[in-house]
């Protein structure tokens, strides 16, 4: 019989290491996106997208499928590590609109502070399941928003099996 695993293997990996992992990730390394900064609490992440040939449209700025795919799974990675196992956390859709033409080294920051995640934590618990959105820019060089991305995110608390089950 096998064991199943308490946690996912990934949660044991040295934050450096991750990071490697994630910018060989190939949807990432071929649209030239790097993660430039993880924070130990995984609540602050900062992403950036260098132009190069392989990553600019027809007119010569930045591919905006590169630009929707560098911000596509931060918010729920956080979520996942702040939140810990006894949450299912998705991705449940995004939108984006561009603002701008975007050129040179764009960058997006996603972050969440403890308060936040206390209230997604307590809206998740007494509600069953939390359905929320949350938006994050991406900036050119000159710190001018190019595009704005917003993300609806899942979270729920997972059923605990220990619990009887009430009698009717």
């Amino acid at each position: 019989m096998l064991k199943k695993r308490s946690k996912n293997w990934l949660d044991s990996l040295p934050l450096g290491l991750l990071t490697w992992g994630i910018n060989l990730w190939p949807p990432f390394l071929g649209a030239g996106i790097k993660i430039k900064t993880i924070q130990p609490d995984f609540r602050y992440i900062e992403v950036v997208l260098k132009q190069k040939w392989y990553n600019r449209n027809y007119v010569g700025t930045h591919f905006g499928g590169s630009m929707f795919n560098m911000t596509d799974p931060f918010f729920m990675l956080m979520l996942l590590k702040n939140l810990g196992p006894q949450y299912i956390v998705w991705d449940r859709a995004a939108s984006i609109e561009f603002k701008k033409p975007g050129r040179g080294l764009l960058r997006a920051t996603f972050s969440f502070s403890e308060q936040e995640l206390a209230a997604i934590r307590e809206k998740a618990d007494e509600l069953g399941k939390y359905v929320f959105q949350r938006e994050v820019n991406i900036l050119d060089p000159q710190d001018d928003i190019v595009a704005a991305v917003v993300k609806t995110l899942y979270v729920k608390r997972k059923e605990d099996k220990a619990k009887p089950l009430a009698q009717p």
